[in-house]
């Protein structure tokens, strides 16, 4: 009875805590706060697919743009975050005191990144939420009623910013029950993890974009972001703490020079790109790689070491969809109910 208490209490706090953060989040514009995070990090991408479209004959408000952008808000704000705080929590608590009943060893308060800087956190946070989402999203491809709510996202058949948040909502329970677990163990608390989506956030919008850029350029723009964080002392980095204007915009400008230059070379490798992803979404797959390929979600480097990277050619136009695609439902009644019986 304690534990079942417990878990009431566990999912009604993260629940009650949802709900006034996201009415804070709307009224209360900020740079901590993730609603306006999506609507700018949205509005910069669309900007650039108005700009410099990849796909030139592609309407600029594109088959089930409207569709996209409801979802957009509806994954992350009516349902993602609730799951997140309520259901995770109830799970990294069972999970910990399960291994505590068995063994009397406390998994949270023995977590190896208490105490160390932030930057640290959020390289190790990314990277360990990069890999579990990469095998999580095999197995949606993988497990045959898995992928029937997968189904959802591979529906699109016009590429643009916002098919990066067009999928299920079963998703948001395996991936954030599933990544939540090793995260909080690890211990990445919620900002960090808030800070980590929003850097994955912006590289899903760039993956689906309508839009692309060397691999030059984008070390440019990672190296530009990284010599900000040093420069203006964030992520507990502080070297630069006492350099005066000029020098911390050295930093800047000789950080963007580098991934310019060092990291260009590797980018396409190293993250996922829409010349990569674009091929995850092909209609018709290569007849050896029947469950998928390109699993990447931020990084591309998985898909690299475990043999699943394929980019037969430039997939610019390519078809898009699964087949049998023109028969899945299109309006959002019909999708956020398929899958849940038997096809």
């Amino acid at each position: 009875m304690e534990i079942l208490n417990q878990i009431f209490n566990d999912f009604i706090n993260g629940w009650g805590g949802y709900a006034g953060y996201f009415i804070h989040e709307v009224t209360h514009p900020s740079w901590h706060n993730y609603f306006y995070w999506l609507i700018l990090v949205s509005a910069f991408f669309f900007g650039l697919e108005i700009l410099k479209p990849w796909r030139e004959g592609q309407p600029t408000f594109r088959k089930d743009f409207w569709l996209d952008f409801f979802y957009m808000f509806f994954n992350f704000f009516l349902f993602s975050l609730v799951i997140y705080n309520g259901i995770s929590m109830v799970v990294v608590h069972l999970f910990n005191d399960t291994i505590r009943g068995l063994t009397g060893f406390d998994l949270q308060a023995s977590n190896p990144l208490n105490g160390q800087p932030l930057w640290l956190i959020l390289i190790v946070g990314f990277l360990v939420r990069d890999f579990v989402q990469w095998w999580v999203h095999r197995l949606l491809h993988r497990v045959s009623w898995l992928w029937e709510f997968h189904k959802v996202h591979h529906s699109v058949e016009q590429m643009g910013f916002a098919a990066h948040l067009r999928y299920h909502w079963m998703e948001t329970v395996v991936y954030r029950t599933i990544e939540y677990i090793p995260l909080a163990l690890l211990g990445v608390g919620l900002y960090d993890f808030f800070i980590i989506h929003i850097f994955t956030l912006a590289i899903g919008h760039y993956n689906h974009s309508n839009f692309h850029v060397s691999g030059k350029a984008a070390g440019g723009a990672v190296g530009l972001m990284i010599g900000f964080v040093m420069a203006m002392g964030l992520a507990d980095i502080h070297f630069a703490d006492d350099f005066t204007s000029f020098q911390k915009a050295g930093v800047m400008f000789g950080s963007g020079i580098l991934g310019y230059f060092a990291l260009g070379p590797f980018m396409k490798k190293i993250f996922n790109s829409p010349e990569m992803h674009i091929w995850h979404h092909v209609h018709d797959l290569p007849e050896n790689r029947q469950y998928g390929i390109n699993f990447g979600i931020s990084l591309a480097i998985w898909d690299y070491l475990f043999g699943t990277a394929e980019i037969p050619h430039d997939g610019r136009d390519i078809k898009l969809g699964f087949p049998g695609v023109e028969e899945f439902p299109k309006e959002f009644i019909g999708q956020v109910f398929y899958g849940l019986r038997k096809p």
